[in-house]
């Protein structure tokens, strides 16, 4: 049964609200780009009612000025007047997609946390995990991954402590952020691989760097025997010549992330071939459903996929792993964010051993907030 077939019913919006989900880290989190301290994101409810039945469901709006053009205030008035808009408004569920693009025009963060919330009710509704709801048979019998963890910029000693800790933990890929100086970025790079002999290296310079640098780096790997598994958006978002001179170039493969947003940028890239993957993120596209057919079109091209976020909570990590099992599994699993704060106010959605994932076997994202009964 296609997708389209599962959201062949009508739905009612019955209450959707928002309120602050800020989150402090463990540690700051810097990239090239940027620094979080605690996380500026929204969560998202929605009461939905099919027929006479009723679910809740949640989602979350995760901002990343300025990666993302919304902060936690953009996205909160956002959803209050998409509120105006859809409470009480039946729509066809197939629909929601258009409905919401209607509805919120400016804001991808706070759309996809509207629509996830909706799934989630839809989802439970139907009695299905999201992650079939969304892939069929082949979501539904997915529901594990085995993610990296991010070893943000800090000065290059405590980024090898740092991945030193995370290896005894048993993660066995580590995401290192970059772009700031090339020379540095080796140091840190070289006491990483000294810390973490056996890990594998998915370095991402969030568009911090041009070609010539992101080739100087690469090279410096290879003078000093450091294994690269995949190099994540070299350079900057519209530099698309200096991203295929970077993929050409290197054989391990080049993600792109800033540089795909939507469908639009896909079919770009699909066209051009200046990167050998693609990341996809839900607060970037901005739709769960949307992600979900812009992964189909990347694999159906050959391109390998990586399923990140922003810097989320349990709730949306949750939503991100469902949509990777929706597809079947990804080449590259980056969803460990929830690892890096230093609360959790969420149980469920997936129960974690070290990086390896098991998602909820429940209806919809299996997840309710901490110390909620049912």
């Amino acid at each position: 049964m296609a997708l389209a077939d599962r959201l062949d019913f009508e739905v009612t919006i019955e209450a959707l609200g928002a309120r602050p989900l800020s989150v402090p880290l463990i540690e700051p989190f810097v990239i090239a780009t940027g620094r979080v301290d605690t996380t500026r994101a929204a969560e998202v409810e929605a009461l939905v009612a099919v027929g006479g039945r009723r679910a809740r469901g949640l989602g979350e709006a995760a901002c990343l000025p300025p990666v993302t053009r919304e902060d936690q205030g953009d996205v909160l008035r956002e959803i209050a007047a998409a509120a105006e808009k859809l409470v009480g408004r039946p729509l066809r569920a197939d629909a929601i997609e258009s409905a919401l693009c209607a509805a919120v025009p400016g804001s991808p963060v706070a759309r996809v946390a509207i629509e996830t919330a909706l799934l989630d009710a839809l989802a439970r509704l139907a009695g299905l995990p999201l992650r079939a709801l969304l892939g069929g048979d082949l979501g539904a019998r997915t529901d594990r991954l085995e993610t990296d963890v991010t070893v943000a910029i800090a000065e290059p000693a405590r980024m090898g402590e740092l991945a030193r800790r995370w290896a005894e933990r048993g993660f066995l890929a580590l995401k290192v952020k970059v772009g700031k100086d090339v020379d540095t970025d080796v140091r840190a790079l070289e006491a990483i691989a000294a810390a973490a002999p056996g890990a594998r290296l998915r370095v991402d310079a969030n568009a911090g760097y041009g070609a010539r640098e992101a080739l100087a780096l690469a090279a410096a790997c290879d003078r000093l025997g450091i294994r690269v598994e995949c190099w994540e958006q070299p350079c900057a978002a519209d530099d698309l010549d200096g991203m295929r001179q970077v993929a050409d170039t290197l054989e391990a493969p080049v993600v792109a992330d800033e540089a795909v947003k939507n469908p639009d940028d896909l079919r770009k890239l699909i066209a051009l071939r200046y990167a050998d993957g693609v990341n996809l993120k839900l607060a970037k596209v901005g739709s769960l459903l949307g992600a979900y057919r812009m992964g189909l079109d990347a694999r159906a091209a050959g391109l390998a996929l990586m399923a990140g976020g922003m810097v989320e909570t349990r709730l949306g990590m949750t939503a991100a792993a469902n949509l990777a099992c929706a597809l079947g599994g990804v080449e590259f699993v980056d969803l460990d964010t929830a690892l890096l704060l230093a609360d959790d106010p969420y149980e469920g959605g997936y129960s974690a051993d070290g990086p390896c994932f098991t998602l909820s076997s429940a209806p919809g994202l299996g997840l309710r907030r901490r110390g909620e009964i049912g």
